[in-house]
């Protein structure tokens, strides 16, 4: 390390991380919704094929009941709706109407060119260590908060 250079700590991570939510947060508004419905819709155009409101949970880590409180504000906007998956009495796809396909061409679908776009600048060599050094360490944090999680639910405690 060179003099006067900072020790980098994982709360440069967490900053990072907070910088980009913001970034997200600020796309999200300018479009007028919520950042949740944001990701709702933006999980829909990435989609290769109709996601239920479960799966666009899990694929953004959002609670299910985020997902669902964000897709009835689309619904009430009609810029989505919900149908039948095909073959099944019971599942449900999250699918845009033609107010929600113009709407996404206005503002989501530039945001996700710009988001490819800020991605590629990176070069792939970048890419590549970024992605799996990042992979690596949501998984190590992952490991180690779990630790805790089980030592609190061991000890009892944890409770405001």
């Amino acid at each position: 390390m060179e003099a006067g250079e900072r020790v980098l700590t994982a709360r440069d991570i967490d900053v990072l991380y907070q910088e980009t939510d913001r970034l997200y947060y600020e796309v999200a508004r300018g479009c007028g919704i919520s950042e949740s419905a944001y990701w709702v819709l933006y999980a829909v155009l990435d989609a290769d094929e109709p996601r239920t409101q479960a799966q666009i949970a899990e694929d953004h880590s959002l609670s299910r009941q985020t997902v669902s409180s964000s897709v009835r504000a689309l619904e009430q906007r009609q810029l989505v709706r919900l149908d039948y998956a095909e073959g099944s009495r019971r599942d449900k796809v999250v699918v845009l109407t033609k107010e929600g396909q113009d709407f996404c061409v206005r503002y989501v679908k530039p945001a996700m060119e710009a988001e490819r776009r800020a991605f590629a600048s990176l070069g792939k060599a970048d890419q590549q260590a970024f992605v799996r050094t990042a992979r690596a360490y949501a998984d190590a944090v992952d490991r180690e908060l779990g630790k805790l999680r089980e030592e609190w639910g061991n000890a009892g405690g944890g409770e405001a």
